[in-house]
């Protein structure tokens, strides 16, 4: 990569990348309402879930330098709404924080001390990738701290690493002007593991419902079983944000956390051009507490 970025650019990319997650987010968690058809979408509007608040709130804080975890914590339990579709651990967690827990406790306490293992660092992850395009190795680290503030297990902040990295990998392509090679490149920056060991068989498989019925389709709601089919989606499909979004829905189980995820990392690399613009007027407005939009 032999490019610098701005700040004003990092922001622009991070935007860009939030609307493609909490479009895919939204339209996704129609699903669990009544099965969605692309080609007649639901009605307006379609609420976004905990997928895209804490995508907002992680937002909200990007700046040069590491990750801020402590204003980022403070955002997570400040705004949390539990009615968004939160699990029931997560509630807990962010309610502690929010009560002035210190987030290391807090995290590294959830699921008996074993800390959490699931998707929600994942899910919020691709505008951080975004926001460092410039670096896949800035893009890791960050990715793991930004993941820590909730998820004290090695495979949860392994997917959210994961997701980190494929949108910077989406992001410095569409800044060179070439189509990159996602997988490999994702999979070469995680950590041993369960969700590193999806990716690598991820570049295996040439069919979405192959991709999921082998690699799983975030049923549990666990990274591995989450992220290495969310970014092989994103790998076949980075140029055609319906087409990702298309293979999430039709692989069914957690519909709209693997639509955030491939969402977010495809815009990452097409902007908001990829986006049809009836669907970004169709997700409900961001929150207006995210002034950084303006």
């Amino acid at each position: 990569m032999s490019f610098t970025l701005f700040p004003s650019t990092r922001l622009a990319l991070a935007l860009e990348s939030l609307a493609g997650l909490s479009v895919g987010d939204a339209l996704g968690a129609q699903d669990f309402v009544s099965r969605v058809d692309l080609a007649d979408p639901p009605p307006a509007p379609w609420p976004w879930t905990d997928d895209t608040e804490e995508a907002c709130c992680l937002v909200a804080v990007l700046a040069e330098g590491d990750f801020d975890r402590d204003a980022f914590a403070d955002l997570l339990g400040r705004h949390h709404d539990p009615y968004r579709g939160y699990g029931p651990g997560a509630v807990v967690m962010l309610r502690e924080i929010r009560e002035g827990l210190p987030w290391p406790i807090a995290a590294a306490a959830a699921f008996d001390g074993e800390g959490s293992a699931g998707n929600g660092a994942a899910m919020r992850a691709a505008p951080l990738g975004a926001w460092h395009a410039d670096s896949l190795a800035h893009a890791a680290a960050q990715g793991a701290r930004a993941a820590e503030v909730t998820h004290a297990h090695a495979e949860g902040i392994a997917g959210g690493v994961a997701v980190t990295v494929a949108a910077a990998v989406a992001a410095a392509g569409r800044l060179d002007g070439q189509r990159p090679a996602l997988l490999g490149a994702v999979a070469a920056h995680t950590p041993d593991g369960h969700v590193r060991d999806g990716l690598v068989a991820a570049a295996r498989f040439s069919e979405p419902g192959e991709a999921s019925y082998e690699l799983g389709n975030g049923t549990r709601a666990m990274a591995r079983d989450t992220v290495p089919f969310a970014v092989w989606v994103a790998d076949r499909f980075l140029d055609d944000y319906p087409g990702a979004i298309a293979a999430c829905v039709r692989a069914g189980g957690d519909v709209d956390t693997t639509c955030a995820i491939a969402g977010g990392i495809v815009a990452a690399y097409t902007g908001l051009g990829g986006i049809p613009p009836a669907w970004l007027a169709a997700r409900e407005p961001l929150p207006g507490w995210l002034s950084v939009v303006e």
